[in-house]
C-alpha cells in the first residue's frame, strides 16, 4: 500500500510559543523506584504529566523520572511494548493517544516477529572462499537470506516534539534479553562511525582499490542485526553516496531497523546535490520498511517551564565574573582533579587542545570551538568527554559568520544528544545569536523559515530570524538548534544533565 507523503503537521493551525521545547525521553543510566504516593497529574501525550495547580517545573521533573523509572523496569521485568506503554499511561505519566496507540501496536507486532527471527549468520570474512575476491568484486552481494524472510523495518516519522524517541526507546528497552546484537545510536554519530570504518577498509584494500561497503557492512551486521537510528537525515553527498548501498547490503545480513526521522522517505536530501543516486535508497525505504507519520494532534514542547539561569548576556564584566564564580566552583570539588590548560583531546589522528579543564569540565571560547575548522567528530567527542562545558563570548552572527554559525549548530546538536548541561556567556539573548538585521521585522525570511519555525513552536520575535539560511535542510537545522537552546536552559535540563 503506497504511504501518502502528506505532512498531517503542516495542515494543523498554528500556535503561539510559551517558550517551551520537549525534552525527548531518554533513558538514564541510573533511576529509582516510582513512589505510589507520588502526586499525578495531568497527562500529556509522550509528555509530562502536569496539573495545572502545581508548580509546573518541579512536575515535570518528577513525571520524567516515571518515565525513565518504566523504561528501566521493563528490560528487568520482560514487558512488552504494550505493556510498558500501559504502565506509563497507569502511572499518569502519559495520556493514552489514539496515534501513539497506533504506533505501539505496530512495534509491538514487530517485537513479536523479532523474538522468533532467526538472523543468518554472518561467516567471517577468512573462512568465505577468497578474501581477495570477496572484498574486491563489485557484483552485488546475494542476500544471506531471502527478504521475504526478514522482517520489515518501522520507519516513523514526524515533527519535531511528537514522540517518536520516546517511542523508538520504549521500543528498543523492551527487546528480549536474547538479543544481544543491538545497537540503538544516533544517525549522525553512525555516519561518523561508518565514515571511519569505510576508511579503514579502504587502507587495507591498498592501491589495488575495491568496494569498502562490502566489509563494512559484515561487520556492523555482526555486531547488531537490530539497529535503532533516531534522527535519520542525510544532508552531505557522501552520506547520500554510501547509504543506498550499505543499507541494501545490511539488509541482505538480515538488519532489521527502526528509524526515526522528520521527513517521509521522499523528502530525503532535497535538491541535494546528485540526489538521482540517492533514490535508489529512497525506493529500499520504502519498499523494505512500513513507513508511518506519528502526529498526535498534542505539542508538548509547548508546555511551560522555569527557565535555569544558565545564558549570560550581554557581555559584560559582571557576567564574566559570574560565569567564571560558577566555573570555580564546579572545578574546585575535587581536589586530585584539577584544572589544567590545553588538555590534548585525541580525535580522528589529530590532537584538540582544550583551553581550561578537569576530566569532566571543559571552557572554551567561542573562537576556540567555533573559529577554527572543527567538524562533528570534533564536538561529540568533547561532549563525549566533559559533560559540562562552558562556552564564553557568543557573538551575534550574521551572514559574515556563516561557517561558524554552521559550526556552532553542530556543536549544539552534540551538546543534545550527549545530555551535556551548558553555561553560555553571549552578546544576544542565547536563542537569538543567530538573527540578523537584515531580517528584522521577518522582511528576510522565507515563508519555507516561517514556517517551519512556526512549526517549531518558535515565533521570530522570541529567536529572531535569519537570511542567512536558505536551504531547506539549513532552515530546518537553524530553528532546531534555537528550539534545543531554549530546552537546553530550562531548569529541568539543568538538574538532569551533565551526569556520567
Amino acid at each position: 500500500m503506497k504511504t501518502s507523503i502528506v505532512r498531517p503537521h503542516l495542515l494543523r493551525p498554528r500556535h503561539r510559543l510559551l517558550l517551551a521545547v520537549r525534552p525527548r525521553n531518554r533513558p538514564l543510566s541510573t533511576s529509582r523506584p516510582v513512589s505510589s504516593s507520588q502526586p499525578q497529574g495531568k497527562a500529556f501525550n509522550s509528555s509530562l504529566a502536569l496539573d495545572s495547580a502545581s508548580n509546573l517545573a518541579e512536575a515535570s521533573i518528577l513525571n520524567r523520572s516515571e518515565v525513565t523509572n518504566v523504561l528501566t523496569a521493563a528490560q528487568k521485568g520482560a514487558l512488552s511494548p504494550i505493556q510498558q506503554y500501559q504502565k506509563l499511561v497507569q502511572t499518569g505519566a502519559l495520556r493514552s493517544d489514539e496515534h501513539q496507540t497506533r504506533i505501539i501496536a505496530q512495534l509491538q507486532h514487530f517485537h513479536d516477529q523479532l523474538i522468533t527471527y532467526s538472523p543468518p549468520l554472518i561467516p567471517d570474512s577468512s573462512t568465505q572462499g577468497s578474501i581477495i575476491s570477496r572484498l574486491f568484486s563489485r557484483e552485488p552481494q546475494t542476500p544471506a537470506i531471502p527478504p521475504e524472510q526478514v522482517p520489515k523495518g518501522l520507519y516513523l516519522y514526524g515533527d519535531v516534539g511528537t514522540g517518536k524517541t520516546m517511542l523508538m526507546d520504549l521500543f528498543y528497552q523492551t527487546l528480549p534479553t536474547s538479543i544481544t546484537r543491538k545497537r540503538r545510536v544516533h544517525f549522525h554519530a553512525f555516519m561518523i562511525d561508518v565514515h571511519k570504518r569505510v576508511h579503514a577498509a579502504k587502507a587495507a584494500m591498498g592501491y589495488k582499490g575495491g568496494d569498502p561497503i562490502l566489509p563494512v557492512a559484515r561487520d556492523l551486521a555482526n555486531e547488531a542485526y537490530v539497529l535503532c537510528f533516531d534522527e535519520f537525515q542525510v544532508t552531505d553527498i557522501a552520506d547520500a553516496m554510501i547509504l543506498r548501498r550499505l543499507l541494501e547490503n545490511l539488509m541482505n545480513h538480515g538488519v532489521v531497523c527502526v528509524i526515526t526521522s522528520n521527513r517521509h522517505p521522499d523528502d530525503l536530501y532535497k535538491n541535494g546535490i546528485q540526489r538521482s543516486s540517492f533514490i535508489p535508497a529512497i525506493e529500499l525505504l520504502k519498499t523494505r520498511f512500513e513507513v508511518t507519520d506519528l502526529d498526535s494532534g498534542t505539542d508538548y514542547r509547548r508546555i511551560p517551564r522555569v527557565l535555569s539561569h544558565v545564558y549570560y548576556h550581554p557581555l559584560t564584566s559582571e557576567n564574566r565574573a559570574e560565569v567564571d564564580k560558577i566555573f570555580t566552583s564546579i572545578t574546585s570539588d575535587d581536589k586530585s582533579d584539577p584544572v589544567i590548560t590545553n588538555r590534548p583531546l585525541m580525535t580522528w589522528g589529530r590532537t584538540l587542545h582544550v583551553p581550561e579543564s578537569t576530566s569532566k569540565v571543559a571552557k572554551f571560547t567561542f573562537a576556540d570551538l567555533c573559529g577554527n575548522p572543527l567538524s562533528a567528530a570534533d564536538y561529540l567527542e568533547v561532549t563525549k568527554q566533559f559533560p559540562t562545558v562552558f562556552v564564553l563570548d557568543v557573538p551575534k552572527m550574521g551572514m559574515d559568520k556563516k561557517d561558524m554559525a554552521r559550526r556552532f549548530i553542530t556543536f549544539i546538536d552534540a551538546c543534545y544528544e550527549s545530555k551535556t548541561k551548558l553555561f553560555v556567556t553571549s552578546e544576544v539573548p542565547i536563542y537569538q545569536v543567530f538573527s540578523d538585521e537584515s531580517a528584522e521585522g521577518n522582511k528576510g525570511m522565507s515563508d519555507h523559515m516561517r514556517s517551519v519555525m512556526d512549526d517549531l513552536g518558535l515565533p521570530s520575535d522570541i529567536v529572531g530570524s535569519s537570511a542567512m539560511f536558505t536551504g531547506e535542510e539549513e532552515v530546518f537545522a537553524f530553528a532546531r538548534a534555537c528550539s534545543r537552546l531554549v530546552q537546553m536552559g530550562s531548569k529541568e535540563w539543568a538538574e538532569s544533565a551533565g551526569q556520567m
